[in-house]
Order: C-alpha cells, then structure tokens, then sequence
C-alpha cells in the first residue's frame, strides 16, 4: 500500500467506507421493515379483536346456554374472512369458547389476560399453542361495564415474517443504488486527483511541497505570487524585506493596499509582462519581472481528444534589489559631472592662459601680472570657501565644478555656504555619496531650468539649523526658470515623470529627482518642493538630520 498513489489510497478508502455504510443502511432498514410488520400486524389484530368484541351476537352468545357451539362456527367464518391465524372468545376464567383446533375448545387460554380482565385492551408477542404469535387481546363487556368474556385475535410470528419479507426488495434496491451512486462518486473523484496529483503518492507530494517551499525561501530574489484578482497570495522572505511586508503573512491580500508605491502597485494589479523594470519604492530600487502563469492543460486521452487547454493561474513577479548599483551609478554620473565642469574650469584657465600670454608678448608684463594674480585669488577664494563652509571634500569639489560650469553655459551660480559647524565637520558626518546624488541633481536640474533665460540665475543655499532638538543639515536650491506647473507638483518625485519637454518614453528623464527623494528618504530627511519668491522659479528645501556627533 505504501506505493499506492494518493488517489488510489482515497479510492480504496472511500470504497470499504461506502461497502460498510451500505451494510450498515442495509441492517437498519431490515430492522425497520420487521419491526414495522409486527406493528402493522399487532393494529391489525388489535381492530380485529376489537370488532368481534362490539358485537352483540358475540355479548348473547357467551351469556347463552351453549356458548361454543354458537361462536365456534362464527369464529371459524371471521378466521377466513379476515385472514388471521386463531379467534380465540373465552370466558374470564380463560375457558375457551372456540378455537382453530376443535380440541382445544374447553381448555383453559395460554397468555396474558391480566390487562383485559381490568378493562384495557392491549397486544403483545407470545407463544400459545400454535406457536410464537402476535395477538391482541380485547375484554367483552356488557351494559353495565361487567367483563362478560374476553377475545384474543392472533397472526403467528411465521406469517408476520413473510410479510416482512415482502419488503425486501425495496431494500435491497435501495441499498445498490447507494452503493453504486457511492462507487460512481468516488471513481471520479479519483481520477480528478489523479489528474491533478500527476497520480503522486503522499509522502511524494509532502517532500515536494518541503523543497518547494526551502527553494521558495532560500532564493537571493524577491518573490511574489498574485491571483487574477490582483491579490497577493504567496511571498519569500527576501520579497517581504524588499517591500516592508510582514512575514509569514496569510490569506490573500489586495497590492493596492499594501502601502506600495503608485508604479509598483499598478503594475502588480495589472498582472502585465514587464521585464527587467526599474522601481523606486521609499529606501530601495527594485528591478521587476513579471510574467503569467499558465497551466497547460491535459494533451488529450488515448484516443487523441483534446481534454483540456492553458488556464492563467496568475503572475510570478521577481524583485532584485538595486539600490546599490543604482547608488553606484548616480555617483559615477555625479563623478562625470564634476568632470565636465572641471574640464569646462580647465577651459576657462586655458584662456586666461593665453590672455596672460599675449599680455607678455605685447610687452605689457605688468598688465599680464595684474591680471593673473586677480584670476588666482578669485578661484582660491571661490575653494577656501567652500571647503571651509562645508567641509565635506566631495561636496565642495562638486560646488566648485558646478560653479564653473555653470559660468560656462552663461548662467549665474550663487553658493550661500554657511559654516555648518565650528569646525566645519557637520555634512562631513552624513554619507558623501548621498550628498552628492542630492545636491548634483538638484544643481543640474535648476541650470537646466534656466538655460536660454534672459536672466538665468541659480542659488545654492547651504546651512545648519538648530530646531530645538537637534542640529540639521539645510540645503535649499532656486532658480529663475518658470517653476514647476502646479497639476505636476504633485507627481514630480514620481519616477519616470518629468516636466522637460525632452522627456520622451527611454530618454532617461524622471529619474534624477525620484533618486534625490529616495537619498532623502534613506538619510532620514525631508524634502519639499515650493515657489521661490526670491527668484520666481521653484524651489527644493532639503533637510537632513545630524548625527549625535554634530549635536551642539
């Protein structure tokens, strides 16, 4: 039995079940119909008794001179008619009057007469001279109430069995079809387990569900099994640390109501193919697969009929945390930019170069010292700045690029640095790669902003405030440009959308602020959009929180 399938054991189980519930159904109507026959057999006798005791010839004819021989011929006539097996009239004493045996006339009644004697009528089950009989027994009275005689009607307990006997039949129908209806049910049954067991054994199904659910666990990436309905049924634990879930979580759960961004969620709903897909959820970049799963259905039987076709189960979804490379990707972009702008600086010296070279050939050395010296002043001014304000050498070479590559493009640049500690350290003690994906897309964005204006201006504000509480890095980016429009403030953080005319389906746009807001997120900050009174344009408030070493 241990090799049997699961559907085989269900089927032999169900089987003996049904073969004993079908003995039993078979035992209690048998019980049924016998004890049925002998009380349709007793009521029967009882209304016989009871007839032949109402009857005034049967009263005169036990008060008359010769009792027996005026009921004998009765009683015989109403044993015929009424098909019963003995009509017994007596006296109280149990003399009989008549009888189906002729000799027994005379002599005293075997049973019970206890019960009529004092005036009730009753039946039982007891073994007389013709054997096991049921019988009923009815006193005869007169007008005054005085028991003149007593009548016993009876059918032997043989005959009451051919009547019960009679049943049978329908019982025996009754009990194979229940046993045939049970066999049908449970044969196919059987083959619907067979069918979706792949006719596997138990213990087989078990350790398929044990490496399953190991694998299911074990995998590096997230996992995520969604209904038709768009509602999470299953999820490893790597996919619930991915997207903050609870783990071990049970029953099916809507994705919209998981708290998951607007992007995410729709596209989980939605159930469509989506491969290799970047995601910003609050602390993490997610690349997101996603793909149906079929069922395919049965082939076709021996005869090459089609049984059955694909059914769409649902949608697998693997998540692959990218928040690392993605990191390492926005500061080498951070890092190309300062190269750009060190380059457009190389530049600019370059010409200054050559303006103090044609001053020294020109014969004019003085001009040449005069004008070199300036340059030199201005651009050690512009770093010991900045490197004193802010303190954080990334975050000042990043200023000093942008500074002059904004001079480049023709475009103000105006960096507000305030000493964010006494010594300088405050933006030193957050995480340098952070810093720098935040305020380089925020410094981009703004040039952008402004490019072409009659008037392009852009302010770089960088501070430490002090909220009571503890210390906090403030960074605040405006510009001149035309703002952000009001319907789109809302959706600006959002990744993929973007206010840039440029901004086309895989152009890349969308994705520098959905990056800054995720780099906020991460440094326990908050970032606000609003207008800039000063400038006109939009302005992004940045506020970061200080560790304990920054506190004052």
């Amino acid at each position: 039995m241990r090799k049997w399938s699961l559907a085989s054991r269900l089927l032999i189980g169900q089987l003996a079940f049904i073969l004993c519930l079908s003995a039993g159904l078979s035992w209690a109507l048998y019980v049924q119909a016998e004890q049925h026959s002998y009380d349709e057999t007793a009521d029967r006798m009882l209304s016989v008794a009871e007839t032949i005791a109402a009857d005034p010839f049967v009263l005169d004819a036990v008060t008359g001179e010769d009792p027996s021989g005026t009921l004998q011929p009765y009683a015989a006539e109403v044993m015929q008619s009424a098909h019963v097996d003995f009509l017994t009239i007596m006296a109280p004493d149990r003399t009989r009057f008549t009888h189906r045996s002729e000799s027994q006339i005379g002599k005293p009644y075997v049973g019970s007469v206890d019960q009529a004697l004092a005036g009730n009528s009753f039946t039982e089950v007891y073994t007389g001279t013709l054997g096991p009989s049921v019988r009923a027994i009815v006193p005869v009275q007169d007008e005054a109430g005085e028991i003149r005689a007593l009548v016993a009607a009876g059918l032997t307990v043989d005959r009451v069995g051919i009547i019960r006997d009679a049943e049978l039949p329908g019982l025996f129908i009754i009990t194979i079809a229940a046993l045939a209806w049970g066999s049908l049910a449970s044969l196919l049954l059987s083959r619907y387990l067979r069918r979706t067991t792949q006719d596997r054994r138990p213990d087989e199904l078990a350790d398929l569900f044990a490496f399953h659910d190991a694998a299911l666990h074990s995998l590096r990436e997230g996992l995520l099994l969604i209904n038709n309905d768009g509602a999470l049924v299953l999820y490893n634990d790597q996919a619930a640390e991915l997207l903050g879930l609870p783990k071990g979580a049970a029953g099916p759960a809507d994705v919209r109501g998981l708290g998951l961004p607007g992007t995410l969620s729709d596209l989980l709903h939605s159930g469509r193919t989506a491969v290799d897909e970047f995601h910003f959820t609050e602390q993490r970049i997610l690349v997101i697969n996603q793909s149906p799963a079929v069922a395919a259905g049965p082939a076709g039987g021996s005869r090459g009929r089609k049984t059955g076709g694909p059914k769409r189960l649902g949608t697998v979804t693997t998540l692959r945390d990218h928040t690392e490379v993605e990191a390492l990707t926005g500061q080498l972009q951070s890092m190309r930019t300062l190269t750009d702008a060190l380059q457009a600086q190389a530049h600019e010296h370059a010409n200054r170069l050559h303006t103090v070279v044609s001053l020294i050939e020109l014969d004019r050395p003085a001009e040449a010292l005069e004008f070199a010296t300036r340059d030199l002043v201005q651009s050690q001014q512009l770093a010991d700045d900045v490197v004193g304000a802010v303190g954080e050498p990334a975050l000042a070479a990043l200023l000093a690029g942008k500074k002059a590559q904004a001079r480049e493009r023709g475009i103000a640049l105006d960096l507000r640095l305030e000493a964010v500690t006494e010594d300088g350290s405050g933006p030193a003690l957050l995480d340098s790669g952070e810093l720098v994906t935040i305020v380089g897309n925020l410094v981009d964005n703004a040039l952008d902003a402004v490019q072409g204006l009659p008037d392009p201006r852009v302010t770089v504000h960088l501070s430490v405030e002090d909220d009571g509480v503890r210390r906090g890095f403030r960074l605040c980016v405006q510009d001149s440009g035309p703002g952000i429009p009001a319907e789109s403030q809302d959706r600006i953080f959002e990744q993929g959308y973007s206010t840039k005319e440029a901004a086309l389906p895989g152009a890349g746009r969308g994705i520098g602020l959905a990056l800054v807001n995720q780099a906020v997120l991460r440094l326990g900050g908050t970032l606000r959009l609003d207008h800039a009174a000063e400038t006109g344009g939009a302005r992004f408030t940045v506020l970061l929180p200080l560790p304990e070493g920054a506190r004052p």
